[in-house]
């Protein structure tokens, strides 16, 4: 039997006017809005529908405008009785797949997506660094090119996004290094990420241990099914195990293609993209061309979708 996989989109798949859709149209999504904007203590939502790009694109503000989006549409599809059999987020998106498995509650969860969000903004601020996507090399060969760019300053990988598209991560000089030399070894397309930290990467270390301590003061259930963590990429229903791997993946690399491929392994042919854009679909698409991926980030692509498309 075919299963399904809810998969929740991280940093880079804002946009101006995001949600606004579903708070028109909603009661439950009035009722996260309005919760969302007392917990972070800002306008969230007016940042969300109104705010422009530049305001929404800063870490703090970014992170709890994707991960609120994405919890809501996750709380209609379960209303329209559409049941993941599996779950996994891209960076950020994972504290909205543990939401939607029953790990942690919505309110914990956006109060640590505060803390998180405003400790790498810091982060970034104090230890400045840059992302870049590497496309066209296979990771292996990223992975070496990182290493021999060391001597230039700390990069490595950092979301091993697909088979030929690989994102990586430090310091300006040590990423710039790295970029030489990616071109040189054929990439196709070698570009420097609009984010303002090195996510994924030694760099984000000051926010480690307050990220830490925030996890460990919040209860985390089992899973009421399978999460595919991005520092393992193995199924998991610990709660215990999964706040420990939060916490690491704040530093380690996301294993976004082996967690597809995890979830093909044991059955899954549909994912939903469930939040903001699609940037996630290209990704599976580019992992697997055997599978069907369909993106819920509107009221429209909503109402469009049932349990079986």
């Amino acid at each position: 039997m075919s299963k399904t996989a809810f998969i929740f989109p991280g940093q880079a798949s804002q946009y101006p006017g995001m949600g606004k859709d579903f708070y028109e149209k909603y009661d439950i999504a009035r009722k996260y809005y309005d919760m969302a904007n007392e917990i972070l203590g800002f306008d969230i939502k007016t940042i969300s529908f109104s705010g422009g790009d530049e305001e929404l694109k800063q870490t703090r503000n970014t992170q709890p405008a994707v991960f609120v989006l994405s919890v809501i549409i996750h709380e209609l599809l379960k209303l329209k009785n559409i049941i993941p059999d599996f779950a996994a987020g891209h960076s950020l998106g994972e504290y909205a797949a543990l939401t939607a498995a029953g790990v942690i509650s919505f309110t914990d969860a956006l109060e640590i997506v505060k803390l998180r969000s405003a400790e790498m903004q810091r982060a970034g601020e104090k230890n400045p660094g840059i992302m870049a996507a590497v496309v066209g090399l296979g990771s292996d060969e990223v992975i070496r090119i990182c290493t021999a760019s060391g001597s230039a300053g700390i990069v490595q990988a950092a979301n091993f996004n697909s088979p030929v598209q690989t994102v990586i991560s430090g310091s300006i000089e040590g990423v710039h290094c790295a970029m030489k030399a990616a071109k040189e070894a054929g990439a196709l397309i070698v570009k420097e990420l609009d984010v303002s930290g090195a996510f994924h990467s030694p760099l984000m270390h000051s926010a480690f241990e307050p990220l830490k301590k925030e996890l460990q003061k919040r209860t985390f259930k089992d899973a009421d099914f399978d999460v595919v963590p991005n520092v393992t990429a193995i199924a998991e229903r610990s709660g215990s195990v999964l706040r420990e791997l939060l916490a690491q993946q704040l530093t380690s690399p996301v294993k976004w293609s082996e967690s597809i491929e995890f979830m093909i392994s044991k059955g899954v042919t549909r994912f939903v993209e469930t939040g903001p854009g699609k940037v996630l679909k290209g990704l599976v698409r580019s992992i697997s061309k055997g599978v069907t991926v369909t993106c819920v980030g509107t009221v429209e692509e909503l109402e469009n979708i049932n349990g079986s498309n």
